[in-house]
């Protein structure tokens, strides 16, 4: 199980390259099919971070973070169902 900061250096390293995709590596099992979504307060510039890799379902989840210029967060308003529409249940890294 890859650490909280090797998360944390991969999630940084995605950040840079949004709103393109990356094709980083997952820390955890090196496949590259990471995956982050950000949820926020509607018209606010941060939000909720849901970070993961669809290979492992490995990742992290950070607060208050701030979503980048061109990335549109999901509604914190929005039914659960919405909100979390694609998001796995993901083995959290602590």
């Amino acid at each position: 199980m890859a650490t909280f900061e090797s998360w944390l250096g991969a999630y940084e390293a995605v950040y840079r390259t949004l709103p393109a995709t990356s094709d980083l590596q997952c820390p955890n099992c090196g496949h590259r099919t990471l995956r982050v979504v950000f949820t926020g307060p509607t018209g606010a510039d941060y939000g909720y971070v849901s970070f993961w890799c669809d290979t492992c379902l490995e990742g992290i989840h950070l607060s208050r973070a701030p979503v980048p210029a061109g990335v549109i967060a999901r509604s914190i308003d929005a039914p659960a169902e919405e909100r979390n529409r694609g998001i796995p249940n993901y083995r959290l890294v602590t």
